[in-house]
């Protein structure tokens, strides 16, 4: 019984040796270790907030000249200056863009128009018979039923005269038959003449001479012109968390490849309501336009545009990752932390949900925190937020000052006395404290 209780008595000093092995490491642990925090500093300077989107250069009004009838390319027309149509022609309203062959369409006309002369000889027969007819009719009602003229000749006179009548009806809507068939052979014939509607530039030539054209329910596309490319646009895909801060008539910036030293203007001119989804992305298109009028810029350039989302001078702006930084309960002053009860955070547009818009907000004032430091804890600092773009964000507060130091992050340090070794050291502790965002 007594060897029991001494094997139970070494069990429970041994726990009890343990727990207090185990807490003088954690107290030695989390006293040896220090929290400096990471401030920036609230400067003053312009803020210009936009949004950015990527495009195609397109020109504003596009005329697709089609064929109308099948055939072979024969010959193409010739520009205002005598070139041969080409890529990048100019072409005035009536300029010949090119030939069809037209032998089936010429041989078409012709026996229509042959059909239309039968036709009309036919109405010349009719009458002279119906002249004849209504002659043998009067004479017979100057007679009438008698002795001289029997009752069924009369009726003869008669049915011949409407006979007569009707068949020069049926002559005349022959030629009218014939005359229609005429005038489309020859609106065919025409169609072999492709010709230019407007005035304008050759962007897109779809044939080649010898090539056959086979007209189907759509006239076939043949050539692509632009009818004035000194007005040009710029069509910009738009993310939708990003269309609603877009407006018709807004500022917009933007850079092609092909001259990325320069910088062109427009003006929002249209959103098309249209939307796409790829990927599970929506995206809206937005028609910008712009003066082209030295040229330089081409149809279907890729084009890097930002839309003006609003500008400040001379403002406060601190980064947004002091905007996005709280603190742990335990951090707070302790004269602070009743009031900074639901101020731990924000959900201003410097947050992690919307750094990549880089709007104004709405109507609506929204409210943000900064955090200073107070010794060893924090204090809180209420603001107003502005625009952002993306990297700073405008601020405004009463209790806020230029070269006041906000809080972005913080770093666990270990103090002087070192690190826990050995068995002391918890290898599984992080070394770094909440600093990371």
């Amino acid at each position: 019984m007594r060897l029991r209780l001494t094997i139970r008595n070494a069990i429970l000093i041994a726990i009890v040796l343990s727990l207090v092995s185990a807490g003088a490491w954690w107290f030695r642990s989390k006293g040896d270790k220090g929290t400096i925090f990471r401030t920036a500093a609230v400067k003053r300077g312009d803020l210009e907030a936009t949004i950015s989107a990527t495009g195609t250069v397109e020109p504003e009004q596009v005329v697709d000249v089609g064929a109308q009838v099948s055939g072979i390319i024969s010959t193409f027309g010739k520009d205002k200056y005598g070139k041969m149509i080409d890529y990048g022609s100019p072409v005035e309203a009536g300029t010949v863009l090119a030939r069809i062959d037209d032998s089936l369409y010429s041989a078409a006309a012709e026996a229509a128009r042959a059909t239309k002369m039968s036709a009309d000889a036919n109405v010349l027969q009719m009458k002279a018979k119906l002249l004849q007819a209504q002659q043998d009719w009067d004479r017979a009602q100057k007679l009438g039923p008698s002795d001289a003229l029997a009752k069924s000749a009369y009726d003869q006179y008669q049915a011949n005269y409407e006979v007569a009548k009707a068949n020069l009806a049926a002559a005349e809507a022959a030629v009218a038959q014939a005359r229609a068939n005429l005038n489309s052979a020859q609106v065919n014939l025409g169609y072999c003449t492709i010709k230019s509607p407007v005035r304008g530039v050759i962007i897109d030539r779809r044939v080649n001479i010898g090539q056959t054209v086979v007209s189907s329910m759509s006239a076939t596309s043949l050539f692509l012109i632009a009818k004035d490319l000194k007005h040009i646009q710029v069509w910009l895909s738009v993310n939708e968390a990003d269309i609603g801060g877009i407006s018709t008539g807004q500022q917009v910036t933007f850079t092609v490849d092909a001259l990325p030293n320069r910088v062109f203007h427009g003006q929002v001119g249209k959103i098309r309501l249209n939307a796409t989804m790829t990927q599970n992305v929506v995206t809206y298109t937005v028609e910008v336009n712009t003066n082209n009028d030295d040229g330089k810029l081409l149809p279907y350039l890729t084009a890097n545009a930002k839309f003006n989302m609003g500008r400040r001078n001379g403002v406060l702006v601190v980064p947004n990752s002091a905007l996005r930084w709280s603190p742990l309960p335990n951090q707070i002053a302790p004269e602070a932390r009743r009031k900074s009860r639901g101020h731990t955070g924000t959900s201003g547009p410097a947050g992690p949900d919307r750094e990549g818009v880089h709007g104004a907000g709405s109507a609506t004032q929204i409210q943000g925190t900064l955090w200073v430091e107070q010794g060893k804890f924090v204090r809180p600092v209420h603001v107003n937020v502005g625009l952002t773009d993306g990297i700073v964000t405008e601020v405004e507060g009463r209790d806020l000052a230029e070269g006041l130091q906000a809080v972005v992050g913080e770093t666990t340090t270990e103090s002087k006395a070192g690190p826990a070794t050995g068995a002391e050291q918890n290898p599984f502790a992080p070394q770094m404290g909440r600093g990371k965002r």
